[in-house]
Parts: C-alpha cells; sequence; structure tokens
C-alpha cells in the first residue's frame, strides 16, 4: 500500500465516524491552542514589558556618572570621550546634561512661575522618548524647550497674593484643593518670550555676611517647544516637575549672565544619558563605556529579574496546555480502540486478502494523525480568536485607550509547535490501537461477526 491508499483510507473512516472525530478534533484542538495561547501569551507580555521597561526603567539607557566631588579639576567625562562612545557600535544617541539651577521667568504679559534649567543637545530629546506637544528642537542660541509641568501655575503677581492670602486665612481642605487646580492648569507659553532670573544669586567674594550680592542680568529667551505630558505621571508629581532644556551655548550664555561660568574653561557634567538600539546591547557597550574609565549605571537587573518571572508563566501555562493534550490522548486512545473493536470484521477480510501486520499497524497510525492534524488547524484557528478576543478587551477597556496597540500576538515560529504537538498526541494515541488491530485474529473476527 502507498502512503495515498493509507490518507484515503484514513479520511475516509474520519468521515463516517463524525461524532468521534469532532470530539477528538476539539480535544486536540483545546489542548494544542492552550500551548500556542501560553508561548503567545509569554513572548508578547515579555516584549510588552521590555517595551515599557524601556520607557519607564529605562533599560535601553546607559547613566554616565561623573564620580570628579572637586570641581576645580578636570572631570573624566570630556568632550573627545563623548564624541568617541558616539561611534560605538548599538548607540543611537548620547545626551549630556549639565544642571544650571532654578530659575523665576516673567512672561511678557506679566505672569510668572519657575523651573529648573538643564543644559543639553536639544536635538537629542526626542531620542531619549521625550514628545513634542508644540514645536521643535533647535540648537541655536536663546531658544528653550519647556517640559509639560514648567507651563502649568503660570500666573501673574496679583493672583498669587490673593492666592496665598486666603490660604493662610482658610487653610481647609478646600481651600488646598482649590489651590492645587489653579496650580494644574497650563499656559500657552509656545513661540512667548520669557525672562530668566537665576533664584540662587551669588554673594561677593570675601563678603560672608551677604549684605552685598551680585545682582545677576536677566537673559531672555525664545520657547520653541513645549513637550506632551509625560504618561503615567499623576497631576502632582506634574506640578512639581518643572524641567526646561536650553543648547550647551544658551546654558553658557545664561552662567555668564548669572556670573557662575567656570573660569577653568572644564565643563561639568551632571549626567551623560547613552541611547542603546536594543536592551539585549546594552551590556556590551556599557563594558566598551567603562574601558574609558568611566562610571556606568543600568536598570539591566530589573529587565532580568521580569524575565525569569516571565520564562515561569510560560511554563506553567505549557503544562496546562500539554495537560489538556494528554486528557485530549485518552480520549483518541478510547475512540481508536472502539474503533478497532467495531472494525474487526475489516481488519479480518484484510488479512485474508493479504494485508500484513505492519499496513494494519500504519493504517491506524495514519489515521489517528490525520485526526492529530485536523485537530491542530482548529488549535491554530482557534488560538487566533483567544488572542483576538483578549486583544478586543485590552484595547475596549485598558487604560491606554488613546493607544489602541495589540498587546497579544503569535508569532510564526509557534504554528509549527503547536501543529507538532497535536500530530505527536494523535500518533501517541494511536499507538496502542494499532498494536491492538495488527494482533487481531483474522478466522475469529470473521466467525465472531
Amino acid at each position: 500500500m502507498k502512503l495515498k491508499d493509507y490518507l484515503r483510507l484514513g479520511w475516509d473512516q474520519l468521515q463516517r465516524r463524525k461524532v468521534v472525530t469532532a470530539l477528538c478534533t476539539v480535544g486536540i484542538a483545546i489542548g494544542s491552542a492552550s500551548i500556542m495561547v501560553a508561548l503567545g501569551f509569554g513572548e508578547s507580555i515579555q516584549h510588552y514589558s521590555q517595551k515599557q521597561m524601556s520607557f519607564y526603567l529605562k533599560t535601553d539607557e546607559i547613566t554616565i556618572v561623573d564620580q570628579n566631588s572637586d570641581p576645580s579639576s578636570p572631570s573624566k567625562v570630556t568632550t573627545s570621550k563623548l564624541d568617541l562612545i558616539r561611534t560605538f557600535p548599538h548607540v543611537k544617541s548620547v545626551a549630556s546634561f549639565q544642571n544650571l539651577g532654578q530659575f523665576s521667568f516673567t512672561v511678557d504679559d506679566g505672569k510668572e512661575s519657575y523651573l529648573d534649567l538643564k543644559a543639553t543637545e536639544l536635538s537629542t530629546l526626542e531620542d531619549f522618548d521625550a514628545k513634542f506637544q508644540q514645536g521643535g528642537a533647535s540648537d541655536q542660541i536663546n531658544n528653550i524647550v519647556l517640559g509639560y509641568g514648567a507651563t502649568l501655575g503660570v500666573l501673574d503677581i496679583k493672583t498669587q497674593e490673593v492666592r496665598n492670602k486666603l490660604m493662610q486665612q482658610n487653610p481647609s481642605n478646600e481651600q488646598a484643593e482649590t489651590y492645587r487646580q489653579m496650580g494644574a492648569i497650563p499656559y500657552p507659553l509656545y513661540q512667548k518670550q520669557i525672562s530668566l532670573k537665576s533664584n540662587n544669586n551669588q554673594e561677593q567674594p570675601g563678603n560672608p555676611s551677604g549684605t552685598n550680592t551680585i545682582q545677576p542680568n536677566e537673559v531672555t529667551v525664545r520657547v520653541i517647544g513645549v513637550l506632551k505630558k509625560p504618561d503615567g505621571l499623576p497631576e502632582s508629581m506634574l506640578q512639581g516637575n518643572k524641567t526646561a532644556y536650553v543648547s550647551p551655548e544658551t546654558g553658557l550664555k545664561i552662567l555668564q549672565a548669572q556670573n557662575k561660568s567656570s573660569t577653568n574653561r572644564h565643563v561639568q557634567y551632571s549626567e551623560v544619558r547613552v541611547k542603546v538600539d536594543s536592551s539585549m546591547n546594552v551590556k556590551q557597550v556599557d563594558e566598551m563605556i567603562k574601558k574609558l574609565q568611566l562610571a556606568t549605571q543600568t536598570n539591566l537587573y530589573q529587565e532580568d529579574r521580569m524575565k525569569g518571572e516571565f520564562a515561569i508563566v510560560r511554563l506553567l501555562l505549557t503544562g496546562v496546555g500539554l495537560f489538556v493534550l494528554f486528557v485530549a490522548s485518552i480520549s483518541i486512545v478510547v475512540a481508536m480502540t472502539m474503533s478497532t473493536h467495531q472494525r474487526r470484521r475489516q481488519i479480518g477480510i484484510m488479512k485474508v486478502l493479504g494485508a500484513n501486520l505492519k499496513q494494519i499497524r500504519n493504517m491506524f497510525i495514519v489515521e489517528s494523525s490525520l485526526l492529530g492534524m485536523l485537530g491542530g488547524f482548529v488549535g491554530i484557528l482557534l488560538s487566533y480568536w483567544v488572542i483576538w478576543g483578549i486583544n478586543l478587551i485590552i484595547i475596549q477597556f485598558g487604560s491606554n485607550r488613546g493607544d489602541p496597540v495589540e498587546i497579544l500576538f503569535i508569532s510564526l515560529w509557534i504554528l509549527p509547535v503547536g501543529m507538532f504537538f497535536a500530530i505527536m498526541t494523535g500518533v501517541l494515541s494511536g499507538l496502542y490501537p494499532a498494536v491492538k488491530a495488527s494482533r487481531t485474529d483474522a478466522l475469529t473476527a470473521i466467525k465472531r461477526e
């Protein structure tokens, strides 16, 4: 007998026993779908968690810390080293940050507030997951980019005085809530000119009493961009996160205006961040940076810990799928054994006509393999339906309603794995009935019928 003869006989038997075939197919489909959903669930959640950790924990970033405690001595973090790091493989961007301090600012219409100013390469802001709500980046001098929190609570002096007076007279929870709500209102600052003035005036050298201080000059800058509101941060944190960014050239000009420019020409970076193309390459880039005698920090340990936890979840879900397949295999053994008993006359006639033991065994194994393959195909469809349903629920009731992205998916490599388990379940389940069928005595089977 040829393979096509076995396939024709097996498919004919499956069509004759429609109810048994349907029940066994459903059992195998549920088991194989459970394995495919488990593998897809584990891979999807790991991919999603890596994406979220890269955004919130910055696992794809390396922070270079300047451990030099003496500001008068040269820093280990130099411009030449940063240029060299930019040429490293897998490095997407390098941004240096210099804290300029806290500044109060006045808008051209008289309203006031404050901000924490940092000097950095403005063109790298978007490389480090910052998104612009208005405008964009430009490294031209006398430009500033405001964080979303810096646009909150911009009030005129009279409004501030009345608010503070009411708060002192009646410090109730209701007044505190009103105070907080007023501080959470964004003010349109895009394309406006603001005047910056440092909140930390320096004393004149040699005058410890502090009676005579250097009055810093105001610096006027134009707001060329406003960043979007960060995801996941409560309003209370946004009101205190009043960060703004200027270019290094503008930062130097501001320091000179505040009489704080460094006389030794050494730039002291408060922080340097390196963006890597993938968290998997962070360790390699980190080792290369350490060879430059620089101290680094990463959050890779958080990702490693999460990978271990998701591996356990994936194993548990895969175990559930294997158990379902085991239950399905029992049903196939019972169905095929019953089929052997019901087809004793057919087996006996085939033996009388010259069919050998191997052909009888192969016929039953091919039949059970077809049953497993059929269950595998149905399992693939079922797994996609399950994933689609879960994604629909997540999009409908998830917290990120404005970003309807499918979180769960099934990779192509998972499909042959699920099909393999389904077919193997059918083959292994058909071994015992096949052996039993091949041992059937032909004359006895014919006489009983």
